[in-house]
């Protein structure tokens, strides 16, 4: 028999921080698309390269910081790939984000055996590992959950915060959702709707692919074919369930990843078949934006922009 204690304690709270974090990243990276009127269902992709490339850099350099860096360089080229397919020349944005999709899954596989001589995984490298923070660790319950952990849990909660800052408290951000809700008013005001769709198509490209690299240096140390599983089309769903709003994704990838993370502890214990256990985050996914999807108003109809 199962007690509740061997599944619902401490360290399960602390898994779920750890499970959110790259989909609070990606959902992150979404909302910045969005609120400039571009769907980034690349998101996936984007995560999926950040881990590769994070994992490649640090091989060769030795350096998991440098890894994180290239990572989110390179999550900036594809966002500005999907920039050019979409607003350059107007193409379907859902369309170019499946294409960036399956070049991530075939370039990262195809990489990956030319330099380790694998498509399934790569070697061991070094990792960001953990670090502490002096007082918080102390705190009973609190600093076991967030007193020792991987950095960029740390990074995520303080980009949920300059987000809703940048979106909600600066000029920048009240250009940024103009040229979402109305590219046609802004561009009358004043406002360089092209460039401000690139570079925040660029700014959801890094943040993607910084929760792509959290999954291979901030957790394994090492890259795995498709690692992602689809984390980016979760992170899309933690966008729509927050409504838009940084605070709002931060709930719902602790939602989802609370998910995650009880699956993880039910495969320790051996409580159900293996099929069921991996498909909760799956399934509490569907079950969610089925009941509030429809009550979301996206912040942007999505239509490319021409200036007359």
């Amino acid at each position: 028999m199962v007690n509740i204690i061997d599944i619902i304690n401490v360290g399960l709270f602390a898994a779920t921080l750890r499970m959110a974090t790259p989909l609070v990243l990606g959902a992150l990276g979404g909302i910045f698309s969005e609120r400039v009127g571009v769907i980034n269902i690349a998101l996936e992709g984007m995560m999926l390269t950040g881990a590769f490339t994070g994992v490649m850099a640090s091989y060769y350099t030795g350096n998991a910081w440098i890894g994180v860096l290239a990572a989110v360089l390179v999550g900036g080229l594809l966002g500005l790939l999907h920039a050019i397919l979409t607003v350059e020349f107007a193409g379907n944005q859902i369309v170019s984000g499946t294409g960036i999709n399956i070049l991530a899954l075939g370039i990262t596989a195809y990489l990956s055996q030319v330099i380790w001589g694998s498509r399934g995984a790569s070697q061991s490298v070094n990792g960001l590992g953990t670090i502490s923070i002096p007082l918080l660790k102390d705190v009973p319950i609190l600093g076991e959950i967030l007193g020792s952990t991987t950095p960029l849990v740390y990074v995520m909660l303080i980009l949920v915060i300059l987000t809703y800052v940048v979106l909600f408290k600066t000029p920048m951000g009240l250009r940024l959702r103009a040229v979402g809700e109305h590219p046609a008013a802004a561009d009358t005001a004043g406002i360089n709707v092209r460039r401000t769709k690139y570079l925040f198509l660029i700014v959801s490209g890094m943040l993607a692919s910084l929760g792509g690299v959290f999954l291979s240096l901030g957790q394994l140390n090492f890259f795995v074919s498709s690692m992602t599983g689809g984390r980016g089309f979760i992170a899309l769903a933690a966008m729509i369930l927050g409504g838009w709003m940084p605070f709002g994704v931060l709930g719902a990838g602790l939602l989802f990843g609370f998910a995650d993370a009880v699956q993880m502890r039910l495969q320790g214990l051996g409580f159900l078949a293996p099929q069921i256990i991996l498909a909760i985050p799956y399934i509490v996914t569907v079950v969610v934006l089925a009941g509030f999807v429809r009550k979301r108003i996206p912040p942007s109809d999505y239509k490319p922009y021409e200036k007359e």
